[in-house]
């Protein structure tokens, strides 16, 4: 109301003098039967009762510890807001006087509230560092709050100057454009973006790479597949579809998801590096484009040879050694699925196979060569996965753990593990073949 000034309570009176309460079957407001208008202090009204004071700290407790608790899973800021709130309650309960026992007992609650909280919150903090994390427990919502605790725990909010609304809107620009394809969607952006974050923590590479190029590893890792079709690189050559003949058949998505990822923050609320110099944002850039490009599978051999080449004299001072790890290490997490126990690799499989054949089926039905591996009527779970593990993950994961030696156990022999498990599957269903051949034949 114009002319009020804050913290002042504004009465409505009818022409009893009764007050009028605010509600949809509040009396009409007429010339003849208007209202008064009466303007008072708002603490005018209860201001010396204790009681009062004390319904309202606890309503006010009450309150904030529900809002508290259906934020479980937030972020290193949430924690300090939490605490800050807390404190703020129990100041109050002490600055108004309470009663002895009432005050003990409000103390206790909150700290028992307090320490139950952020017990939780570490436990899956600390869950979210390791390779074995479940990705499929978790909502879209949730996947978000974590990606937003990875910016905040490691630094980057700080070392970028974010605006804590800024990456929010960023996150949920990039959840946007990712599409609801069976395998290359959101879900697979923070199982990407997880493991990253995984290996920063597990190889300690906040003692050996600098902050910013741990934030353009995990940033890429976000951005990597935004806007995929569903449809591969091989796919958009054939077809002479729009991404193949802007970016020259040249790795077409992996251009397309730099193009996408670039566009979203060249919109200023969206825009995570707002705050950083012209000079640290060309950097930015560049190593995200160039990580981004590295994705492309048609680059494999020529980026492991070259890291393998440098990895016994491996030097992190030397720049070309530091760009060779950080794209090894974006593509051993794009195509990390099996490092992780088969009942969470197992179903990305599936989803994998069903993004393979419904390209395709659409290349049938478009008389455009079919790649052998994702023929519905030739391709098995363990035709698809033994020559990937075996000539694609193993070695580029054991060339990793030369420098990282601590991922040895924890990503290659998982890997081991996953290909000798494909094999047994495939010994079973030539078993199971043969098996059906000689009782047909009898």
């Amino acid at each position: 109301m114009a002319g009020v000034q804050k913290f002042k309570k504004i009465l409505l009176i009818d022409q009893n003098g009764g007050y009028v309460t605010v509600s949809p079957t509040m009396p009409v407001n007429t010339k003849d039967t208007a209202y008064k208008v009466q303007i008072s202090p708002v603490n005018e009204d209860k201001a010396g009762s204790v009681e009062g004071s004390f319904e309202r700290s606890m309503e006010a407790l009450m309150s904030s510890v529900a809002q508290e608790l259906s934020k479980a899973l937030k972020v290193d800021q949430l924690r300090v807001e939490v605490m800050t709130r807390l404190t703020g309650i129990e100041r109050r309960i002490d600055t108004e006087s309470l009663r002895g026992v009432e005050v003990e007992k409000c103390r206790k609650e909150i700290r028992e509230i307090r320490d139950q909280f952020f017990e939780s919150q570490k436990k899956y903090f600390d869950y979210l560092k390791q390779p074995t994390f479940n990705i499929w427990h978790w909502e879209p919502n949730e996947m978000l709050s974590l990606l937003e605790h990875m910016y905040y725990e490691l630094g980057l909010v700080q070392e970028w100057n974010i605006n804590p609304i800024t990456l929010k809107r960023w996150l949920l620009c990039v959840q946007e454009n990712y599409r609801n394809n069976p395998f290359h969607n959101f879900r697979h952006c923070f199982c990407v973006s997880q493991m990253m974050y995984g290996v920063i923590n597990l190889c300690k590479l906040t003692e050996s790479i600098p902050l910013c190029d741990l934030g353009i590893l995990l940033t890429s890792a976000v951005c990597h597949d935004l806007d995929h079709p569903g449809y591969n690189n091989a796919y958009q050559v054939n077809a002479r579809t729009e991404l193949a003949i802007r970016y020259n058949d040249i790795s077409p998505l992996e251009n397309h998801h730099c193009a996408v990822a670039f566009r979203i923050l060249s919109n200023p609320e969206c825009n995570i590096f707002r705050n950083v110099s012209e000079t640290i944002f060309r950097d930015i850039r560049a190593g995200m484009i160039q990580l981004i490009l590295a994705t492309d599978m048609a680059r494999h051999n020529e980026i492991l040879e070259a890291f393998k080449s440098r990895v016994d004299n491996f030097d992190f001072h030397n720049d070309e050694h530091l760009t060779s790890l950080k794209m090894i290490l974006i593509k051993c997490c794009d195509i990390s699925n099996e490092v992780r126990p088969m009942e969470i690799s197992e179903p990305w499989l599936d989803c994998l196979l069903e993004e393979y054949f419904n390209q395709s089926d659409r290349e049938k039905l478009e008389g455009l060569p079919v790649a052998p591996f994702m023929d519905r009527d030739k391709v098995t779970k363990p035709s698809a996965q033994i020559g990937f593990l075996k000539f694609v993950l193993i070695p580029m994961f054991s060339a990793l753990s030369k420098t990282f030696p601590q991922i040895e156990p924890i990503m290659v022999k998982p890997l081991i593990d996953a290909r000798e498990h494909y094999e047994r599957m495939q010994e079973d269903m030539e078993n199971g073949r043969k098996k059906a051949e000689n009782a047909a034949a009898t």
